[in-house]
Formats: C-alpha cells, structure tokens, sequence
C-alpha cells in the first residue's frame, strides 16, 4: 500500500506544502494515520484512495490551519518540466514556470486544492467529488474555469 500511494501522496502534499522537509513530515503522518485507521475503511462508503487522500487532505487542513504557516500551493511546479533540458530549455522552463506559480497563487485556496488533487494527487473528478462534498460535474467545472482563469493570466 505505501510504495503504491506514496508518489502520489507525496505529491499531492508537496504541492500544497512550500517546504520539502514538512511535506515529508506530513507525509509520515498520513501513512501513520492510515496504518492506525485501517480498520475503520469500509468499501461501502467509498474508494481506498479515496479514503486515503481525504486522510491526506484533512492532514494538510490541519497544518495551514496553525497560524505559522501560509498557503503558498504547487511550488514544485517547477519539477514537472521534462528531466534533463538544455541550458536555454531550462531558462525558458524557470521563467515559465515561476509565471505558473504566480498564476496560481492568484487562484483560489478551493481551485488549488482541486487542481492539487487532479494533477498531483492523480485522482478522478468523481473521488475528488467524493472528498470535497462537491458534485462530480462541480469539480469538472471548477477545473475547466481554473485552467481557463490559468490560461488568461499566463498570456
């Protein structure tokens, strides 16, 4: 189960979280929480994942909701770009990339977490429903208006 769902864990709160220590930190607790409240899953109610990333998300909740800490969403943007670009590639990628972050940082906290949980976490729309308590076609909605509102501040 862990080597499985860490990457996608993992990167669903590293792209919530701007501190890679914190993000692993956070990480250990989610798998931690999960191995003691794995008894408590039941398929009636929902997917495994899904399960597991609301346990990932009310962990993350949680954090930002200690007054220290700021929700600055998707820093490691900048890691999605293709392994091993040449030096003009990587100057163009950094400029392009810290224009995303800025972007996204002008979204809201609920069109970051969407975005987190599609493109980072991996998750359907439907289990992204599933853990937010919004409709299916909400989610779709909210996604497509994001990329939309993404698009035009990167223009």
């Amino acid at each position: 189960m862990y080597e499985h769902y860490f990457p996608r864990i993992y990167s669903y709160v590293r792209c919530r979280v701007n501190n890679p220590a914190v993000s692993d930190d956070l990480t250990s607790t989610i798998f931690e929480k999960v191995l003691s409240r794995l008894d408590s899953y039941s398929s009636d109610r929902g997917t495994f994942s899904t399960w597991l990333f609301t346990i990932a998300h009310n962990v993350v909740v949680d954090y930002f909701k200690e007054p220290e800490h700021s929700a600055v969403c998707l820093e490691m943007a900048h890691e999605v770009v293709s392994p091993e670009p040449d030096p003009q590639d990587q100057i163009v990628a950094l400029l392009t990339n810290e224009q995303l972050i800025q972007a996204l940082q002008q979204l809201t906290e609920r069109e970051r977490n969407i975005i987190s949980l599609k493109f980072w976490g991996g998750l359907t729309n439907r289990n992204i429903a599933s853990l937010t308590g919004l409709s299916e076609s909400n989610v779709g909605i909210i996604l497509y208006r994001s990329m939309q509102r993404l698009r035009s501040l990167l223009d």
